[in-house]
């Protein structure tokens, strides 16, 4: 049987060149979701290794309707770090994106949490609210390196859960007074390519709101690895519209309401 790390140094072989590989499961249908999360984690350390550095974590699977389109049925996580995870700042140019080395890229328009302290995973959502530094709002570029996103949930998690890039804005502070969790899930986000809607979501679609995915997250991080986010890092919760295949050339935007949150530009190269 292949080995966490003879895995992983696959996987990261493919992330690099933008490359498509078997599926891990077509040569072992046993390969689940704990052996997953092993995979994972040979991952992190591959390339903290190699000089990266984790700074935080992403929630995939969130949205009910994505999960239906790709039949995964319910949410997986995994490492992001300073190589792939960019901020944009207000009044700057649109990011450029080189999709080049992506596989397969998509795009989701996301809600950021920042921590300012480790939860318990015990923790209530809206106790949560008390671990949250700020929140924002960016774009994750997805990709997959199994041939037309066909992986399983553990594939998918053990091919680095789908992250290919983060970009994010302007963090907005969370200050006592307000509803954070009905403000989460209440915002929304309308999506453009070159200018014309492709669609429009709310916070709610990621597992009834971002703090609710972030509450499901750090249960089942403690229960499989025993793993916490720590203060400082950011979760990035997952795509409140349906994802889209995006191409070299395309400018992509978004307008927010319902939060004092800007916008998001991003071009691809």
């Amino acid at each position: 049987m292949e080995t966490a790390e003879s895995i992983a140094a696959r996987v990261l072989s493919a992330h690099d060149a933008g490359a498509s590989i078997d599926r891990i499961s077509d040569a072992d249908p046993g390969f689940d979701l704990p052996a997953a999360y092993a995979v994972s984690r040979a991952l992190v350390a591959a390339r903290l290794a190699r000089g990266e550095r984790p700074v935080g974590w992403k929630i995939g699977y969130t949205n009910r309707a994505v999960q239906q389109q790709y039949g995964v049925l319910h949410p997986i996580w995994g490492r992001m770090y300073d190589t792939t995870v960019s901020v944009a700042g207000p009044g700057s140019p649109p990011p450029i994106c080189p999709i080049g080395r992506l596989a397969e890229p998509r795009i989701e328009p996301e809600i950021v949490l920042k921590l300012s302290r480790s939860p318990d995973p015990d923790m209530s959502v809206s106790d949560l609210v008390s671990c949250i530094e700020a929140v924002g709002h960016g774009f994750e570029i997805v990709t997959s390196i199994f041939r037309d996103w066909r992986g399983t949930a553990a594939d998918s998690i053990a091919g680095g859960s789908l992250h290919g890039r983060y970009y994010y804005g302007r963090l907005l502070p969370v200050r006592p007074g307000r509803d954070w969790v009905k403000a989460l899930a209440d915002v929304e986000v309308v999506i453009y390519r070159d200018g014309v809607e492709m669609d429009r979501g709310r916070g709610a679609n990621a597992l009834d709101g971002p703090l609710n995915a972030l509450s499901h997250f750090i249960r089942g991080m403690a229960a499989i690895s025993g793993e916490r986010v720590q203060a400082g890092e950011i979760v990035t919760t997952g795509t409140l519209t349906k994802a889209f295949r995006v191409a070299a050339g395309e400018t992509w935007t978004t307008r927010v309401s319902g939060l004092e949150l800007d916008g998001m530009a991003l071009r691809f190269g």
